[in-house]
């Protein structure tokens, strides 16, 4: 099949409901495949994906990291943003923001995420018909980052309000009111929230971001309240989805999730297995700083080149059978979590917080199925995952 007679784009509704078909059609056929629709060009092999990822000084995060219409600046939109930057002001905010989101401060987190699982595993009806997002996979990380930034846990529905509507946005078409409004709605509360902390500082993530440093260089009040909006949409739907998606695979793979339910030391490795099988986050763009040629396609510089981390995760070449979802694999080179100077700096917490969702969960309900049929979806092209999921 000819580039003209393949079809992609990330914002198609069928293709959202199923990418993986598409993903093998592109590999195969136009691994660097330009997308009319999405005004991009696409990457979707494991090996291209991940050069791409090693190479920032040409594929740039600095404008925007969503296909965009032409003539749409991402940076003129939204606050600077951690991963909306390039070194060396990438690497001067990572070290300032790493200074406040320590492992020691994640692993503490344990014993009260296993409270939070259990307050709303307690919380669930012992009927049918319960909402998986709205009552579990939704609740747990907005609690999670509430607690973490140190916000009152009765603004965590506002949370999940505003992070859906950003998610929601389709920047392919410029659907940009709502995100914007609801970005809108963060930075205002955030501002005042840092002004607080800033004068009766506590022990709690926000106060540390107000304090942290590195080399006498701290972050600016945009940088906080751009890094303020990311921790929210990057923290809370990445594991909303990851949980979500998981809850679907484990309800399709019935003898995988027996296993786990009677070998909760196995969880772990079930996750990075997870996350290779149906990423959250589905892709990422970059833009180019200079001509690239790679399969016969030239990409010019100023293009936008959307890297797909869940066709990459599905690749034959980089994982055996990569279509089938296998419990005992070591999917220890997935990326759905990037890879280099953007590695996702709250993989750490997602994966802790995915492990003891599931272990709680496979304890106590260790048989489930999901209505797919009444289910919703997420439109955004990007973030793979459910508005709303019915579990039985």
């Amino acid at each position: 099949m000819s580039n003209q007679q393949l079809t992609y784009s990330p914002f198609d509704p069928d293709i959202i409901a199923d990418p993986y078909p598409v993903y093998r059609q592109l590999r195969s056929e136009v691994p660097a495949y330009w997308s009319e629709q999405a005004n991009t060009w696409v990457l979707s092999r494991y090996v291209d994906v991940c050069a791409a990822l090693a190479d920032p000084a040409t594929y740039s995060s600095a404008s925007g990291i969503f296909p965009t219409p032409p003539g749409v600046d991402m940076t003129q939109l939204f606050l600077p943003m951690l991963i909306m930057t390039d070194p060396p002001r990438h690497t001067a905010l990572r070290k300032i923001v790493s200074k406040a989101f320590t492992p020691r401060r994640i692993a503490a987190l344990e014993p009260h995420i296993h409270s939070i699982v259990d307050d709303l595993l307690d919380d669930s009806p012992k009927s049918d018909g319960w909402d998986f997002v709205s009552g579990f996979s939704g609740p747990l990380p907005a609690i999670v980052i509430a607690d973490m930034l140190g916000v009152p846990r009765a603004d965590r529905d506002r949370f999940r309000t505003w992070s859906t509507t950003l998610i929601q946005s389709n920047p392919a078409r410029g659907e940009f009111g709502p995100g914007l409004e609801a970005a809108t709605s963060l930075y205002d509360y955030f501002s005042e929230f840092l002004a607080e902390r800033r004068a009766r500082p506590q022990d709690d993530l926000m106060s540390a971001l107000v304090q942290a440093d590195a080399d006498g260089e701290r972050l600016s009040e945009d940088e906080l309240l751009g890094f303020c909006l990311l921790l929210l949409v990057a923290g809370h739907e990445t594991t909303t989805n990851l949980l979500s998606n998981s809850a679907v695979v484990l309800a399709q793979q019935p003898d995988s999730r027996r296993q786990l339910a009677d070998r909760p030391e196995l969880v772990p490795g079930a996750v990075e297995e997870l996350l290779r099988y149906d990423s959250p986050v589905q892709g990422l763009s970059r833009t180019l700083t200079r001509p690239v040629d790679v399969h016969g396609q030239h990409m010019a510089t100023g293009e936008t080149v959307l890297l797909l981390f869940g066709s990459a995760n599905r690749d034959d070449q980089a994982f055996s059978d990569a279509d089938h979802f296998d419990l005992h694999r070591a999917p220890e080179r997935q990326v759905a979590f990037g890879r280099g100077i953007h590695f996702c700096l709250g993989a750490a917490l997602a994966r802790l917080e995915a492990r003891i969702a599931l272990q709680a969960l496979l304890a106590r309900q260790p048989d489930w199925e999901v209505d797919l049929d009444s289910a919703v979806r997420l439109r955004s092209g990007p973030i793979r995952g459910y508005l709303s999921l019915p579990l039985e």
